[in-house]
């Protein structure tokens, strides 16, 4: 093994996957003393750019024209692909760097989606580290990383118990209805914060038009990824669907009760390393999921999450915040 080693690390998207990275990351830096570059898209810098394993993060835009100079001026003695796709397959190519990536099991996916036959059985921070083995890094068992710069300007005190809702997702189908969510924040005493993006706006509107009390803020729309996943930190638990905060909130060791429909954990994306109250509510209609993304629903045309019922939910979270 060279000494001085150089990495690049290449993940592009999106909030869950590249968290899901930083095992990886993290054992690449302590177990090969390496200096670790990660290339990614310039939407989720943000993701990174406080991480203590991480010496530069590099985004796609930001060296549109170039990029390829720029990356071999670096004189990397690896690239771990943990993109795996086409576009990094002609990176790697083109650097002509030593590389390492993952298998997708694109063919074992296929079979548990369409057959519900599950041969992917591990966790995919479990198949991330296949690509680093030959390096003979393996994982430290320390849960995934999020790291928070020191700035941060919320209006809401932290420092009382609260619960967070993540109530988003990347498609429709893998959503709570509003319905559903405003059901069990009624029943609730505890404030309830809604986390999203700005595409979720009408969805906590939705919600908090059906709530029967006034212990809930809408800050859908009105933070950023790290304002929410500094909320979610502080917070006394975590609902989420299958998104990528789900993962933030898995770093943080914050309690996590998440909802699954369309998608199931049986794909390797579970909250990793959860804290110990953690709790997947799933959908009864299959353990098998819909869809690789979430995007069709075998069952419902609005997606079989909306079957979850907001009694199971309560219950629940009243056992997880005793």
């Amino acid at each position: 093994m060279p000494e001085n080693i150089k990495i690049l690390v290449i993940r592009f998207s999106s909030i869950g996957d590249i968290i899901l990275t930083t095992p990886v990351v993290r054992c690449l830096r302590s177990q090969l003393n390496a200096k670790i570059d990660f290339l990614t898209k310039a939407a989720y810098k943000q993701l990174l750019v406080s991480n203590p394993n991480i010496n530069e993060v590099i985004s796609l835009e930001q060296h549109k024209n170039d990029m390829l100079k720029v990356l071999r001026s670096k004189e990397y003695n690896f690239v771990i692909d943990l993109q795996s796709n086409f576009r990094s397959f002609k990176l790697r190519l083109m650097l002509g760097v030593k590389s390492y990536t993952f298998s997708k099991d694109t063919f074992k996916r296929y079979i548990l989606i369409y057959f519900g036959i599950n041969l992917l059985k591990n966790h995919i921070v479990d198949r991330y580290f296949r690509a680093v083995s030959k390096l003979n890094v393996c994982n430290d068992e320390k849960g995934l990383d999020y790291f928070l710069s020191n700035s941060m300007l919320i209006d809401f005190d932290v420092d009382q118990d609260y619960i967070c809702w993540c109530i988003g997702g990347a498609h429709k189908r893998k959503q709570l209805s509003s319905i559903q969510v405003a059901n069990v924040i009624s029943q609730l005493e505890m404030p309830v914060l809604l986390l999203g993006s700005a595409e979720e706006k009408q969805l906590s509107v939705d919600i908090i038009t059906n709530i029967k009390s006034n212990n809930v803020y809408d800050f859908c729309g009105e933070t950023s990824i790290e304002e929410s996943a500094y909320l979610i930190r502080n917070s006394k638990l975590v609902l989420t669907n299958d998104t990528g905060m789900m993962h933030i909130a898995s770093a943080f060791d914050t309690p996590i009760i998440s909802f699954w429909g369309c998608t199931k954990p049986s794909l390797g994306f579970s909250p990793y390393m959860a804290a110990k109250k953690s709790k997947c509510i799933i959908t009864s209609f299959s353990d098998a999921p819909c869809s690789k993304h979430g995007k069709y629903c075998k069952f419902q045309s609005n997606g079989c999450i909306k079957e979850i019922k907001p009694k199971i939910i309560y219950e629940a979270v009243v056992r997880l915040i005793k």
